[in-house]
């Protein structure tokens, strides 16, 4: 007895264009995730610039006139130096005769340099309170500010009110500071000022909590005895006047580098320091201030300086002992923002050491080494804002490239389509002779079940003689049939099935025109449908000789949806505006598959449909302009197509076509050089399409991502007005070209909302084919699902 093993079931083999679907799938992921990667990086650039320059997260609130009733006398009557020590303040004062030279806002590229050079010039010494969003714009600056001598501290990363701000907010203030100074000068700092402060006098009950708790952290906080109110513009004289301490008392005197038009500080500042050297002042920084205090206090027998003091360090403050060259007992041992201590805190020597082979001098006490994941954060932050000081200013220029290219466009589209529609409807218009003589009509069809019989039965009542040959593309779902059984209930006679392997919509359009009987062949895709005077309104241009092409008028049938809507829109403005302009200008780049009409010769003389790009009706239509065949638009040959249903039929569609574009437009990139006919579509039609429909598309994102970013942290009212003025126009140009189509208006009321979702997704599928493009990528054809639910012409007459 012998058994037999039920055999196990098998798997089908996946057909040709299976595996083709299945390998370009897989080779679109990654061009996503880089397309999403490229837009992430776009915002985070963008976000990085409007922080940068206070857009993002800015805060303009400045508080004024609170109580000081929490403030202890001694800080409010104090010195400008305030410390900390175990909770404690301390203040210091400025040494007679003495004047700290202190600018704030900086740095800034137009007025710090001359500061510099002024200093450099006297050999004085400065202290610079920089705000950290420009010293990472401006790194250079910092450098060279630190390497002659000058010593610098913080005045925060974005310019804000720190009484205003939460704890996190004030560390991230500080530490983003410390990061840019370590980028751009390998330290960091001890010294803080506060934006918008003056004398001690001036804190109040909310700012001094902010004070203690820096000081906790290691921070030195300076304020002015002298305000040269520079700011205010008084003039020269008035500056120097106001920046003069009284008698011989030592001051921190206050000067802007930045934050305004500085121009009258710059002549001020030369006159200034001549003057006080002229009194007998010396000039030192926050750190050399410190040291000459330490230096003028009595010495202990144990060789400890007594008193109040907080070392050149600038760390803290203590009223205790000081061990002689050494830190004040209870100061810190570590910069804030974790750097290492460049040199050690001065005594009465007035010098110092910094850590290793680095030396430092006094002037510079409160300067820290930027080492380890400081210093490499600190870099990568400059390196960041510089890209982003390169890219968002080159965005904004192409931001005004497109909007001038797109407002040239409706401008040109509107003028143009206005004198195409007044000629072609003239009266006396007339192509030639009419022309009455058979054509052939050649339906390509790959699995179009649904709509095959809908598309026959259209041609069935065509008021032109017509030859029609259906070409079945290796379907699988009885569509040769299905288009065999029509044409009998209809009783038509005149058409021919013809079957081929599937190979493809071009070559399926190839076999269709070598079986053609006549010499003008009609092109329709499988899922349209004509209106009965369709062909003869399409044939009339070939009375003139010089025509070897005409492009019909595609409607959108499947209009009654939200995406259908969307798509109608964008037939009659984006298409056939387009069309009517392209045409007087002898440049018509596409003949839509959906209704298009050839000479039979002209097709064979530029080599038939040609399967070297996925947008086989614009490499046509630019072949035949090459060979100088004139192509034009028939608004009048009316189309009824199935238009995508869904948005991931939407995006494959699109997909295709506009890479399909790119290719076809590589492949004939030689026109731009050549003679005659060609060379006129290479130097006219060529620049118009990838201005239009490439560059411009592909930046015209940018105006909606400035219009989102203005909305959100520039000013929401005048962004959204602005986004309001270019609908309007976009609507006027609607408007007026579904005038010229006898279109309904109500579909307009879909607009704005197509410009908020459908046309970013447009966008971004032209992005999508741009990467694909650049990366060497390649598509294959993708057949769309039908319903067939465009059965007869919708809204035809």
């Amino acid at each position: 007895m012998t058994t037999t093993t039920p055999s196990r079931g098998r798997r089908r083999a996946p057909t040709r264009m299976e595996r083709a679907a299945g390998k370009a799938a897989a080779l679109q992921r990654p061009r996503v995730i880089l397309a999403l990667l490229l837009l992430l990086g776009l915002t985070c650039v963008m976000l990085l610039d409007g922080y940068l320059r206070a857009e993002v997260g800015g805060d303009q609130r400045v508080r004024d006139g609170a109580s000081a009733s929490k403030v202890p006398d001694k800080v409010l009557n104090g010195g400008p130096i305030l410390t900390f020590r175990n909770g404690r303040p301390v203040t210091q004062t400025i040494p007679k005769k003495t004047i700290v030279l202190t600018f704030d806002d900086g740095p800034n590229p137009t007025y710090t340099p001359t500061v510099l050079k002024i200093l450099k010039k006297y050999d004085v010494p400065g202290t610079f309170f920089l705000v950290g969003s420009m010293v990472s714009r401006y790194p250079s600056i910092v450098k060279q500010m630190v390497a002659e001598g000058n010593e610098v501290g913080i005045h925060t990363f974005t310019h804000v009110d720190l009484s205003y701000q939460s704890d996190a907010r004030i560390t991230r203030e500080m530490q983003q500071t410390q990061l840019a100074l370590a980028g751009a000068a390998g330290i960091t700092t001890t010294l803080f000022r506060a934006p918008y402060s003056s004398e001690t006098d001036a804190i109040d009950n909310y700012s001094y909590p902010v004070y203690k708790k820096l000081g906790a952290d290691g921070y030195t906080s300076v304020f002015v005895d002298t305000d040269s109110d520079d700011w205010k513009q008084p003039g020269v004289e008035k500056i120097i006047k106001w920046a003069t301490p009284s008698g011989t008392s030592g001051s921190s005197v206050l000067f802007h580098d930045a934050g305004g038009v500085r121009s009258q500080t710059m002549k001020a500042l030369p006159k200034y320091i001549e003057k006080m050297k002229a009194k007998g002042y010396t000039f030192t920084t926050v750190s050399g201030a410190l040291a000459k205090n330490d230096s003028a206090r009595p010495v202990t027998s144990t060789g400890a300086a007594a008193g109040t003091s907080t070392g050149a360090s600038g760390t803290g403050a203590s009223t205790g002992t000081v061990e002689a060259g050494g830190a004040p007992s209870g100061a810190p041992t570590a910069a804030p923002g974790g750097s290492t201590t460049v040199g050690s805190a001065v005594g009465g020597t007035g010098s110092g050491t910094r850590s290793g082979t680095r030396r430092t001098s006094v002037l510079q006490g409160a300067h820290r080494e930027a080492t380890g994941m400081t210093l490499y954060e600190g870099k990568a932050l400059i390196y960041a804002v510089t890209v982003a000081e390169w890219v968002v200013p080159g965005l904004a220029a192409g931001l005004t490239v497109v909007g001038v290219a797109v407002m040239s466009r409706f401008g040109m589209m509107l003028i143009l389509a206005r004198r195409h529609y007044r000629q072609r409807n003239k009266r006396r218009f007339s192509w030639g002779p009419t022309v009455t003589r058979p054509v052939t009509v050649i339906v390509p069809a790959y699995n179009e079940k649904e709509c095959i019989a809908n598309t026959l039965e259209s041609l069935a009542k065509s008021t032109h003689p017509i030859e029609i040959i259906v070409v079945d593309d290796g379907s699988s779902d009885g569509t040769s049939e299905i288009a065999r059984e029509a044409a009998r209930s209809f009783g038509m006679d005149n058409v021919r099935v013809i079957r081929q392997e599937n190979a493809g919509k071009p070559a399926a359009l190839n076999n269709g025109v070598r079986s053609a009987s006549y010499d003008i062949v009609v092109m329709m895709d499988g899922d349209t449908v004509f209106e009965p005077d369709t062909v003869r309104q399409l044939v009339q241009p070939f009375a003139d000789p010089e025509v070897g092409a005409v492009a019909g008028n595609a409607k959108v049938g499947n209009r009654n949806t939200v995406i259908g809507a969307w798509q109608h829109i964008e037939y009659v403005m984006g298409f056939n505006l387009d069309r009517r302009m392209y045409d007087l200008l002898r440049c018509m780049p596409t003949i839509p598959g959906a209704i298009g009409a050839f000479r039979r010769e002209a097709v064979l003389q530029v080599g038939g449909m040609s399967e070297d790009t996925l947008a086989e009706d614009t490499d046509i239509t630019i072949a035949m302009h090459r060979e100088g065949w004139r192509v034009v638009y028939q608004e009048h040959a009316r189309a009824w197509t199935e238009a995508p249903a869904s948005l991931k039929q939407l995006w494959s569609q699109r997909y295709r076509w506009s890479y399909g574009t790119m290719q076809a437009l590589w492949k004939h990139r030689k026109s731009l050089t050549d003679k005659g006919p060609s060379g006129r579509f290479g130097r006219v039609g060529m620049p118009l399409v990838v201005i239009f429909q490439i560059i411009t598309p592909v930046f015209a994102p940018l105006i909606d991502v400035f219009t989102v970013y203005s909305m959100i942290f520039v000013d929401f009212w005048a962004s959204l007005a602005m986004w309001f003025a270019v609908l309007g126009i976009q609507l006027l140009c609607a408007a007026y070209a579904f005038r010229l189509d006898r279109e309904k208006y109500r579909y307009l009321l879909m607009m704005p909302l197509q410009q908020l979702a459908y046309r970013q997704m447009m966008y971004l599928v032209l992005i999508h084919s741009s990467i694909t493009a650049l990366t060497g990528g390649r598509l294959r054809w993708q057949k769309l699902k039908r319903t067939g639910e465009v059965g007869t012409p919708a809204g035809a007459s």
